[in-house]
């Protein structure tokens, strides 16, 4: 047999052999007979063309020969080792590194509970958070620069819900399975300014003629908003585009217009009375919060951070 294709658990013995310098130890710590051993290293012997091993009475003594074999058979039998206990690790959750994607608001009202509760269980596995708007956050899982993201959806809960709403993840199976985990409400707030339009429900047209603070465009929560007035043939013209959901709720406590903002990002300042939900006569209905994967198998570490979300 060439030495290219010879089997590998012959190097292992003759590794055994040449470290422990004895047959009987090395039958012992491979758990094979005393003349498995002695086959296999005359087979490896007869395979390469030359002699391994000087006998003795004492024992064995690798040849010159032997020695410069050993010094590369015995670092490739470690790299083997150190790859199996590497794989160990990765699957008792020691090590590893999870890929999420997120946007501020999934963050902070979602995830970030379930982040700190895997990272007391799980220190040693690295948690790599990429914050972006949903659609970029889509587009990161679709490339499979991320494991999974968690998202709103640009449309209401009570739609037809997609994927598994049982929190059960498969291994496999189409892009951008969802998984609905929560909801959010989109509403209208105001400062001292505009308090006074807090006292009755107000007409969806009413807000076409008010100085409006939004999220940017390419935001999920803007699209949903747009496409839920566009429906009711109410156009929203904001005096302000902004990156965050925070900075809505600052300008707005500021009187520079009334802001369309997440519920949950608004919840201390409505209860200290820094700025008013300005009730609507059709109020927005709620969107979902949702686990996106994409249609790779998901990793040990990343499977075990799901089911905890989902449980």
């Amino acid at each position: 047999m060439p030495p290219d294709v010879v089997h590998l658990d012959l190097y292992r013995v003759f590794e055994a052999v040449a470290r422990l310098g004895n047959v009987t130890a090395a039958a012992e710590e491979l758990l094979l007979s005393q003349p498995a051993v002695s086959q296999k290293i005359r087979q490896l012997e007869n395979d390469l063309g030359c002699s391994l091993f000087v006998r003795t009475s004492r024992g064995v003594h690798v040849t010159a020969e032997g020695e410069v074999l050993y010094r590369y058979a015995a670092e490739g039998l470690e790299r083997f080792r150190l790859g199996e206990r590497k794989l160990k690790e990765l699957l008792d959750l020691d090590s590893g590194e999870i890929r999420v994607g997120v946007s501020d608001m999934t963050l902070q009202f979602c995830l970030l509970p379930y982040l700190e509760k895997f990272h007391a269980r799980y220190p040693g596995v690295k948690i790599s958070v990429t914050n972006g708007p949903t659609p970029e956050t889509l587009r990161l899982l679709e490339q499979g620069i991320i494991d999974f993201g968690v998202i709103t959806e640009a449309r209401a809960a009570s739609d037809e819900a997609a994927g598994d709403s049982a929190g059960r993840i498969p291994a496999e199976g189409p892009a951008n399975r969802r998984f609905p985990v929560g909801q959010v409400r989109d509403i209208f707030v105001a400062g001292s300014r505009f308090r006074s339009l807090a006292a009755s429900p107000l007409p969806l047209r009413e807000l076409e003629r008010l100085p409006l603070i939004c999220l940017e465009r390419s935001t999920s929560t803007r699209r949903y908003v747009d496409r839920f007035f566009a429906s009711r043939h109410t156009v929203l013209s904001p005096e302000f585009e902004l990156a965050t959901s925070d900075l809505i709720v600052r300008f707005a406590e500021r009187n520079l217009g009334i802001g369309c903002v997440v519920e949950d990002f608004a919840a201390d300042a409505l209860r200290e009375h820094r700025v008013w939900e300005l009730p609507l006569e059709e109020p927005l209905p709620p969107r979902r919060i949702c686990v996106a994967l994409g249609d790779g198998p998901v990793s040990p570490a990343a499977r075990q951070l799901l089911d905890l979300i989902l449980s």
